[in-house]
């Protein structure tokens, strides 16, 4: 199979090129983990924006170029093929962004939309709680309104970008004595308003990439509340779709891998067993195999269609994915790999991804509740203990 452009596309596909050529740093940042790191990701971000890059499928009235899907598949592509910097607000324009464009009122649009794609403001995903995981319904943290505010009470955890970002979004409880998905609304809150305590998590690597966030009568205006009161479930549903689908792990990002891959098999291949050259070959299958399923599925939505339960399909793909490919360069490069982590950049590239790509099969909603989505709402398959 083989994809045809236009001329327009490929004209496209030319100017991002060139662009990052010219404008992408020229050394590798520092991880978007740690605090120095992270201000470098972000002052890439505003470098992207002046660019007139930082979300191209928006309209052009909130910081974008209006442009479609395919055109953003294109750009994904291109970027990640350069080897430019993670973004530093995927929270924010892949999650955030689109849920605002389906749920927001034209003022929540203009206040939030714009300033997300000029990076002036990072966003975290404040969704989990120590007792609310990949079952948000067990959410407990609390919002009770009070006049034109609600007062914010409970606590987050592995909040992502929550210990440096700007903003926050998540879900409260706003009806007293709901349970499970009732009596839930969506609300965005300023990380730095009075009550709020951030107390950062270290991961495996030492840095501080996810924090617990901890709500002590925290006001926030009713106006931050996307969609009605108690309908945030359907808005966090509507975003779990876009962080499970097309949005947030593009075919680009898995190509990019694939191809350093396959590098990375060429220098090791006189001591590469015959099971790594499988593997690395089955890795360049499967990341086309994925963009051609995401550009069937973008056909569709432009034509109309919506993307539902099959979102749960392509997140285990991708994020089983990730990990095959990361297990797979860990064991070409053999132990010593395990030890170079600051001594050689290829290495430290692959070591880092790899240690990354374990938590794919949790976050975004874990891979055994994405399988039983899958198997009720695609394959029809009943419920354990029904009939």
């Amino acid at each position: 199979m083989e994809l045809q452009y236009t001329p327009s596309q490929q004209a496209f596909r030319a100017e991002i090129r060139d662009w990052l050529a010219a404008n992408k740093p020229s050394e590798p940042l520092i991880t978007l983990e740690c605090e120095e790191g992270f201000h470098q990701h972000v002052a890439w971000e505003r470098k992207l924006a002046r660019g007139n890059w930082g979300m191209v499928t928006w309209p052009e009235a909130y910081g974008g170029r209006g442009l479609d899907l395919v055109e953003w598949l294109i750009f994904e592509e291109e970027y990640w093929g350069s080897g430019a910097p993670l973004r530093a607000n995927q929270n924010g324009i892949f999650l955030l962004g689109p849920t605002i464009m389906e749920y927001g009122t034209d003022d929540q649009k203009q206040r939030f939309l714009t300033p997300m794609a000029a990076g002036e403001k990072i966003w975290a995903q404040a969704w989990s709680e120590p007792g609310a995981g990949s079952d948000m319904a067990a959410i407990k943290a609390t919002a009770v309104r009070d006049g034109d505010h609600y007062v914010l009470n409970g606590q987050k955890t592995w909040s992502s970008r929550a210990s440096f970002a700007d903003w926050g979004f998540g879900l409260f409880r706003t009806e007293e004595g709901s349970q499970r998905h009732k009596g839930l609304s969506f609300l965005l809150f300023d990380l730095e308003s009075a009550g709020i305590t951030r107390r950062p998590i270290r991961q495996l690597h030492g840095d501080p990439g996810f924090a617990e966030l901890f709500f002590d009568d925290v006001r926030v205006p009713v106006e931050n509340r996307l969609a009605g009161e108690g309908e945030g479930w359907s808005v966090a549903m509507a975003t779990a779709g876009f962080e499970r689908g097309l949005m947030l792990r593009s075919p680009g990002r898995f190509q990019a891998t694939a191809r350093r891959l396959i590098d990375l098999f060429r220098k090791h291949e006189a001591s590469a067993t015959p099971s790594a050259r499988e593997a690395v070959s089955k890795a360049w299958m499967d990341t086309q195999a994925y963009a051609y399923n995401t550009y069937a599925v973008t056909a569709k939505i432009m034509a109309g269609g919506s993307i539902g339960a099959e979102a749960s399909l392509n997140k285990i793909f991708w994020s089983e994915l990730d990990r095959a490919m990361h297990r797979t360069a860990m064991q070409l490069l053999g132990a010593a790999g395990e030890l170079r982590r600051f001594a050689d950049g290829t290495a430290n590239d692959w070591l880092e991804g790899y240690i990354f790509s374990l938590s794919g099969p949790i976050y975004a909603g874990s891979n055994e509740i994405q399988r039983n989505i899958t198997a009720e709402r695609l394959l029809g398959m009943p419920r354990v203990g029904k009939g």
